[in-house]
């Protein structure tokens, strides 16, 4: 039995943090983790940033409602889950993940959640779980299941190598330069061959 688990922002989604930090015009919230392979670091900084220009939850919850899933994605994950059970495990947070979610069909999500006062600030957040995403994959594995994964930022790194088969999407240049054992797709369709080749199965492309 065999598990297809995808990051979300990159792979399916735009990134919520690079749209918002558009809208804003606050350079710094640009960054993702792409560019910091330190979790804890990237949202300390994203945390002082919204503070600093009293940005509260609203405003960022606000800039989500007008994105929409990355071109090609929602029939991409079409075509995973009518060949493999399909979990999504993010580092995003459930308060900005609704409103995709279902322009998605509600997949399953596992992602964290956010500390906000009564006001609407952003205080803090509450991790899931430390090192989620291969801590996921590695009960999936005491479940009994084969995970093929996929994703395109540090922060995924580990899911892929605790996975039968790591694949990456899209990835920036840093990280195939860093983590060349995995094969590199950008586009859906390649992902989809990939996907395919790394089964266990005989599947219909």
């Amino acid at each position: 039995m065999e598990l297809a688990c995808l990051d979300l922002e990159g792979v399916l989604i735009p990134e919520v943090w690079v749209s918002f930090a558009e809208k804003t015009g606050i350079e710094g919230l640009k960054a993702t983790t792409r560019d910091i392979p330190d979790y804890d670091e990237l949202m300390t900084m994203r945390l002082d940033l919204l503070d600093k220009h009293n940005l509260k939850l609203d405003d960022i919850q606000e800039v989500i409602q007008t994105l929409s899933p990355l071109e090609g994605a929602g029939d991409c994950l079409n075509w995973l889950r009518e060949r493999f059970q399909v979990i999504i495990l993010s580092d995003t947070f459930y308060e900005f993940a609704g409103p995709l979610m279902a322009q998605l069909g509600y997949p399953t999500l596992f992602c964290h959640k956010l500390e906000v006062d009564s006001s609407g600030k952003v205080t803090g957040y509450k991790l899931r779980q430390n090192d989620q995403k291969r801590e996921a994959v590695k009960a999936f594995h005491k479940l009994n299941f084969r995970v093929i994964a996929a994703g395109d930022s540090y922060n995924d790194t580990n899911m892929l190598s605790e996975a039968e088969a790591g694949i990456l999407f899209s990835p920036p240049a840093n990280v195939i330069e860093e983590f060349p054992q995995f094969p590199v797709t950008n586009s859906y369709k390649e992902l989809q061959a990939e996907f395919l080749k790394a089964s266990n199965r005989e599947l219909k492309p």
